[in-house]
């Protein structure tokens, strides 16, 4: 992963992983904070504990039931600043399911209002989310899902997935460089 934070994850955060992963902080999600740091704690820790294994995308459809709940009551709102927003955004691309595409059309819309609160010294980093979303939400459109991970989940490849996969331009591996 960028940055080194797999290794900081396992080891800080493998317990609190697990802990978050089995239930036993969902009480968490009773404050907009809480239910951003439980939100971390189920979609992007795991990937980090548990890479190139299923596990880290088995909390992917309750990451993302958290994240619309938040939306609708008003916990998202809460937050103050585009990158705390930005987790939900995160949880909601990533969730594969029947509703993906209408999923991905909410997270560029977040963003776009989300990018309004930006201070014009890094709005050029909000343009990017943005299109990063349009990425994800093509893809989506095309494949169903997310086809780099088929392997790790034993899932075959269809030609054209193959071919997505084998140039190993994905839009979650985009640097989004801050000013520019």
């Amino acid at each position: 992963m960028q940055g080194g934070m797999d290794a900081i994850v396992r080891e800080n955060f493998a317990e609190l992983t697990d802990d978050a992963a089995r239930g036993h902080l969902d009480h968490w999600a009773e404050t907009p904070r809480g239910r951003l740091a439980l939100l971390i704690a189920l979609d992007q820790f795991p990937r980090s504990l548990w890479r190139d294994t299923p596990a880290a995308y088995s909390q992917d459809i309750k990451a993302c039931r958290l994240c619309l709940e938040g939306i609708s009551n008003n916990h998202y709102a809460a937050l103050d600043h585009m990158w705390e927003k930005q987790f939900y955004v995160i949880a909601m691309s990533h969730c594969e399911g029947p509703d993906h595409l209408a999923r991905m059309d909410l997270c560029i819309e977040l963003t776009k209002e989300a990018i309004k609160t930006l201070p014009p010294e890094i709005m050029g980093m909000g343009t990017k989310a943005t299109e990063q979303g349009h990425r994800v939400r093509a893809n989506i459109e095309r494949f169903g899902r997310h086809p780099h991970r088929n392997e790790v989940l034993g899932r075959p490849s269809t030609p054209d997935e193959q071919t997505y996969i084998d140039t190993g331009d994905f839009p979650h591996q985009q640097k989004i460089e801050i000013g520019t």
